[in-house]
């Protein structure tokens, strides 16, 4: 993985900044109004909000342009204060929109992030979401001083949990009654967390 971003300065370590990530076959690209991809990216977010899987894992507040066009400019905020990182994860070769992976502080001042992804159904089983997850997570390691990264799924959302497995985020524990998407009960989680001194290590395909 490389990355157009130099490790931000002793004065600004925990500030996320914009950057761009390589993995080679893909780029995480930072989410906003200049995001350019095929079809527009307001079409595209929508139309990641209706996939199914997305739907009821990881809900978007972007199913018609209007809610897109609010997620576009909460993501370019969040880019100018530093308090999160959300990635677009788009083709190398065309700039096709496949997922998400985001980062956030959730005690920025110690040091604690957690990170999320999805991706759209033609992207999945390559190993994507193993190794965008990585990627964030080593990128905000190097460049913002990350400490703690913590790394949330529902239960029964096994294709996730094997996804942090591999990214090298170990199950901490279950965590009853802790997230409650729109319209549904209180759904129990599972944690997994990582360390910035725990090994990084390249996750093979698929994953």
């Amino acid at each position: 993985m490389t990355t157009s971003e130099t490790p931000a300065a002793v004065g600004d370590r925990r500030v996320l900044r914009p950057a761009v990530l390589d993995l080679g076959d893909a780029l995480l690209r930072p989410w906003g109004r200049a995001l350019d991809v095929p079809g527009g990216v307001v079409p595209a977010l929508v139309a990641a909000a209706t996939d199914p899987d997305i739907a009821r894992w990881n809900p978007l507040s972007a199913t018609d342009p209007a809610a897109a066009e609010a997620y576009l400019d909460r993501c370019d905020a969040h880019w100018a204060d530093g308090t999160m990182a959300a990635f677009a994860v788009t083709d190398a070769a065309d700039g096709t929109l496949l997922g998400n992976a985001f980062l956030r502080w959730s005690n920025q001042a110690d040091g604690v992030a957690m990170v999320g992804y999805w991706l759209l159904a033609a992207a999945r089983g390559r190993g994507l979401a193993t190794r965008a997850a990585t990627a964030v997570t080593r990128w905000a390691v190097e460049t913002a001083g990350a400490r703690r990264i913590e790394l949330f799924h529902a239960v029964g959302n096994d294709p996730s949990c094997r996804v942090a497995e591999r990214a090298g985020f170990p199950y901490e524990g279950t965590l009853r009654a802790s997230w409650r998407f729109e319209g549904r009960d209180y759904q129990d989680e599972h944690l997994h967390a990582r360390l910035a001194s725990d090994p990084f290590a390249a996750p093979a395909r698929p994953a």
